[in-house]
């Protein structure tokens, strides 16, 4: 009967928790003294954990105190030994282990001494001796007690404040693990593949509540006066997604339509930016549950807003963790970007409890499979439940943003070697979440919606509760699996049977894993050069590269061996008809017929390729977007803008022919292309800016003024509109007034005298309150005000746009304060200061500035942020990105050979040296060009 047994579970776990030893037990009779080590050696050389152990059980008690900032704790762990032998290795760091014994099944101490542990610290290894032999095929119990101060940065267990409005500092103590930081909360199997259970205990003032996976079972008071929360065991999961946190925290709390409790947590006098929060995880958890067809496991979801936060968000299962930034929304303060992020990120966020949780890649070499289809899923998610967002107008520069990064020689294939914590924590990156979101993309629209969705389900089904490979999900996809499981009756195909069955694609049998191994174990993207040739089309793939041009010596050692198997869309004038191929070969030629005037590859961009129409191609683009625009959706017409300035930075086209193309926008009435050819605009403003060519700023500033009047002058000051008016009055006004657009800065400089003037109570309209705090913080009373108004402010979106028009002073002392701050890490958390370093790098006069602070306080940086971390990547890759003279260069390579020990171990210095060099080449090759078109556009 079913309540008999959930009885008895409940009675077993009760025996076995009461029967586990605690910190205070006292020891067995003869435990005086450990066993010595002086003969014994590290047993244990590769990085990775031996297989021969696997844990089962995770029974975890943790006392962290919030007054002295250290925590003590003991964990029993129940092992399955598979080979004899005298030890168990596993994973710490940091932590003082004060005592290691083994028990047997009955617990039973094997030893009548404590037993030594030995300290690997370069692997983050401990090994525990046991005199007797481990038999294969036993199961034993581990019991460690352990302690260790409340760590500082991000990972790990560590420390978190807040202020309240009545300036009083709260402490809280949470955990951030992914991907290696279990082991410095507690010794443990801290492999993604070691999946086990956990039944966790924790200690608490009845000041604070705590927080887990699971909910809690009951509360026990301790004789000390603390509390004692015991929660459920949780379902089978790997070490980094288990997370606690010990807070002051206030909720609010709905229910699913399956009857799944969803709460969000945060700072007391934040709970009413929480409402937003608590309605898209219950639509967003509604949503998953039937996308996936698989109930969510566990009983509860809990989000939390932590104060202090390196990364957007965490998906802890059943604890997902996030900055304020990407979790609360004041409808006062926060903008149309800031809703979208924190539905986007929530999304994200909730697919990782199926995509990761459920189902985990074998190793971190795969975590695309947990972060590319998280991303993806964030743009299928919010379009499935917030149509009103227009999501899909962004996924363009997700996939932009990749072909940016990919098209470098420093990029890497999705699925890479990865084997320390430095080159770990590297593989959070563009290629895992960007590239990996837009491949999945190109191969929902070649499988079709209905089968990737069929072939995702299969996925998550079979290989639930377990980890999985990248070609796990290709057999999934086409429906193929092993012969036992043919066998048994399933209703798939064996391999064998694969070649025969797929699916049927343009007249060919599909083999899909062949196909997807070159989208993801070679790196870069593939340009399709297309040329017309009567009534055919002849194509030609190469690596595209922005680094090396064709004519380069460099150039046939990088193209040497690439090859993709592409999926090719193309319209034509001739019919509405999306046609279809499969191109395998370097070269290919299609029929078209003689009628049709323009053809139109990849169609809306869903495929992850550049193409390049030769030999007059582009002429004929720019002549269909002159006369008529429409012909092709906003999806291609911003796609053609963003391969052509792609390809004048590979040098295969010309800047002018580029600048030609976009001649038309003058006539454009969607924002998406407007705002990807307004951006090229800028960006090559910005780099001149830098550059200190103040004559070919000043005319460029006023030809994009001039060109792009009709649409600044329809803009109004208010937050009125659609999404999409929306997102483009906030662009474009913030780049009028930088360009020092005379209505603009009157107007804006109006509104900041008004909010001025209301002593911060008036509330700005959110699209357009960075503009007015940037053009406000140019005097030194303005500047004052606005970083008293971030000191006082509960909102971190507010915070968020007053510390951007901070940095857009053109005062260098104050810009050197504010790194400053950031350092100190009180005013300016530590959590903002990667971020902080880019906005003044984006400064003219903080362009310099930024760089000389991070070669200043680089050992410092380092020691916040960890070596691999995004918030190194991005201060290295930020505050050298606009760098474009080889005197700069130059100093970037004497840098990072200062350093060179810990950049040995960094792909992200690459990235920069790539970038610099590429933007040094685009200036040798574009700018006269540009300074003599510019001079005709003005005459």
């Amino acid at each position: 009967m079913v309540l008999a047994g959930l009885l008895a579970i409940s009675l077993l776990y009760m025996s076995l928790a009461e029967g586990q030893p605690t910190p205070n037990s006292p020891q067995p009779v003869g435990e005086q003294s450990p066993l010595a080590t002086d003969n014994l050696s590290f047993p244990w050389s590769r990085l990775r954990l031996p297989r021969y152990i696997v844990p089962l059980h995770y029974r975890l008690l943790l006392h962290p105190n919030l007054t002295n900032l250290s925590f003590t704790g003991s964990v029993q762990i129940q092992i399955d030994v598979q080979n004899n032998t005298n030890w168990v290795v596993l994973h710490s760091k940091g932590l003082q282990i004060s005592k290691a014994t083994i028990l047997d099944q009955n617990l039973a101490h094997l030893s009548d001494q404590v037993l030594p542990v030995l300290h690997n610290p370069s692997h983050e290894q401990i090994g525990i001796f046991s005199p007797r032999v481990l038999s294969t095929g036993q199961k034993y119990f581990l019991y460690i007690e352990f302690g260790a101060e409340l760590a500082e940065g991000f990972y790990g267990f560590y420390k978190s404040t807040y202020r309240t409005s009545t300036d009083e500092t709260r402490i809280l103590a949470l955990t951030h693990f992914e991907p290696t930081s279990a082991r410095m909360a507690f010794p443990c199997f801290d492999e993604p593949s070691f999946k086990a259970n956990f039944s966790v205990r924790i200690s608490r003032s009845p000041d604070y509540i705590s927080l887990s996976n699971m909910p809690i079972i009951k509360t026990v008071k301790l004789s000390n006066g603390l509390l004692e929360d015991w929660f459920a065991t949780s379902v089978k999961m790997s070490t980094y997604l288990v997370a606690f946190v010990i807070c002051d925290f206030k909720s609010v709390t709905a229910t699913t339509s399956s009857g799944l409790q969803v709460s969000i947590y945060a700072a007391p006098e934040k709970l009413l930016q929480t409402h937003y929060a608590l309605e898209v995880a219950v639509k967003m958890m509604d949503f998953y549950e039937e996308y996936f067809n698989i109930g969510y496991p566990l009983p509860k979801q809990d989000l939390i807003a932590i104060p202090d936060f390196e990364a957007g968000a965490m998906e802890n299962w059943g604890l997902t963790t996030y900055r304020e930034t990407s979790l609360l929304y004041d409808p006062l303060t926060s903008s149309l970007s800031d809703k979208l992020r924190v539905t986007r990120v929530i999304g994200h966020e909730l697919a990782h409890q199926w995509f990761g949780n459920l189902v985990t890649m074998e190793w971190w070499n795969d975590i695309w499979l947990n972060e590319g289809f998280a991303r993806y899923m964030e743009y299928i998610s919010v379009e499935a439940t917030y149509p009103d967002l227009k999501v899909e107008e962004y996924l363009l520069h997700t996939c932009f943003a990749a072909v940016g990064h990919d098209s470098l020689n420093s990029s890497r294939p999705i699925s890479s070697l990865a084997e320390n914590p430095t080159q770990i924590k590297e593989m959070f990156d563009t290629v895992s979440y960007d590239k990996g979101a837009c491949v999945l993309h190109m191969l929902r629209h070649f499988l079709t919606d209905e089968v990737f969705q069929r072939g995702i389900v299969r996925y998550l089904r079979k290989y639930s509760y377990k980890n999985a490979h990248n070609q796990d999900l290709w057999d999934s996809l086409v429906n193929t699996c092993s012969e036992e499981d043919f066998i048994s009756g399933k209703h798939c195909y064996s391999s064998g049977q694969a070649a025969k069955n797929a699916y049927l694609f343009a007249g060919e049998h599909l083999d899909l894993t062949a196909m997807m191994n070159t989208w993801t174990l070679q790196k870069g993207i593939p340009l399709v050069t297309v040329t017309r040739k009567g009534s055919r089309l002849l194509l030609r793939q190469d690596r595209f590269l922005r680094t090396v041009l064709p004519s380069d010596p460099l150039w046939p050692t990088l193209q040497k061996g690439f090859l993709w198997h592409i999926p090719l869309t193309y319209k034509t004038d001739a019919s509405d008809t999306i046609h279809r191929h499969l191109m395998t070969t370097h070269t290919d030629s299609i029929h078209i017929g003689e009628e049709v005037n323009w053809v139109k590859v990849n169609t809306d961009m869903t495929g992850y390729y550049v193409v390049h129409y030769e030999d007059g191609g582009w002429d004929v683009m720019t002549r269909l977007l002159k006369e008529n625009h429409t012909a092709v959706s906003y999806r291609d017409r911003t796609h053609l803008i963003h391969n052509a300035f792609q390809l004048v930075t590979a040098g295969h086209l010309s800047i002018n022919k580029a600048l030609d193309l976009i001649g038309y926008l003058q006539e454009e009435t969607h924002t998406v292309p407007l705002i990807e050819g307004l951006g090229y605009l800028e960006l090559f403003y910005r780099m001149i800016e830098q550059r200190n060519e103040p004559d070919m700023t000043h005319k460029l500033g006023v030809y994009i003024l001039q060109f792009f009047r009709a649409v600044i002058n329809q803009q109004t000051w208010s937050d009125s509109g659609s999404v999409s008016e929306r997102r483009l009055r906030s662009e474009v006004l913030a780049l009028a007034c930088h360009l020092n657009d005379p209505p603009c800065l009157e107007r804006a400089r109006h509104s900041f005298k008004d909010w001025l003037q209301s002593n911060g109570t008036l509330n700005l309209p959110t699209d357009v309150a960075e503009t007015v705090y940037s053009v406000g913080a140019q005097d030194d009373h303005g500047w004052a005000s606005l970083l008293h108004a971030y000191n006082i402010s509960l909102s971190a979106a507010h915070k968020q746009k007053i510390l951007f028009a901070l940095t857009c002073s053109r005062d260098t002392n104050k810009l050197q304060r504010l790194l400053q701050l950031g350092l100190e890490g009180k005013v300016i958390r530590s959590q903002d200061l990667s971020s902080l370093i880019l906005m003044v790098a984006r400064n003219p006069q903080g362009h310099h500035l930024a760089w000389n602070f991070v070669k200043r306080n680089w050992d410092s940086l380092v020691q916040k942020f960890q070596l691999g971390s995004f918030c190194i990547r991005n201060i290295i890759i930020g505050t050298t990105g606009k760098f474009s003279s080889p005197e700069e260069l130059s100093d970037v390579q004497l840098f990072f050979e200062s350093i060179k020990e810990q950049t040995s171990q960094l792909r992200a210095t690459q990235v920069a040296l790539d970038n610099v060099q590429k933007n040094i080449r685009w200036v040798q090759r574009n700018l006269e060009t540009l300074r003599n078109w510019l001079n005709k556009q003005l005459v």
